[in-house]
Order: C-alpha cells, then structure tokens, then sequence
C-alpha cells in the first residue's frame, strides 16, 4: 500500500497556492485570481486549496 502511495505522490504531486505563487513570482492573490477564474485547475481538500504539479507546468508551457 505504501509503494502505490508513494508512486501517486510522484506523478500528482500536489503544491498548495503559497508554493504555486513562489514558482511563478507572483502574488498568493493572483495565484487565487487564476484559480477562480478558471485558468489553473485546482483541487479543494476542505478548505484547503491545492493544485496539481502537471496542471501548473502545462499552464507555463502553454504560455510561452
């Protein structure tokens, strides 16, 4: 069971809004922007926000 978890932390690595604000340079509120305007998929766990790591790079790729 471990080894099926640690395999799922791999490839759906997931960054909370802070961490995604970090990467790009951006504010937490901007981060919060994108999210709500649909641009950048997120997850919501409770109240806590969080978006997947392929999500993030294909947003960056796309944009170049």
């Amino acid at each position: 069971m471990q080894e099926k978890i640690s395999l799922l932390y791999k490839n759906e690595q997931l960054l909370k809004a802070s961490e995604v604000a970090r990467i790009l340079n951006i504010s937490l509120s901007m981060v919060y922007k994108i999210i709500q305007e649909g641009k950048l998929p997120s997850i919501r766990l409770g109240k806590a926000i969080r978006i997947r790591l392929v999500d993030l790079e294909s947003i960056i790729c796309g944009n170049k």
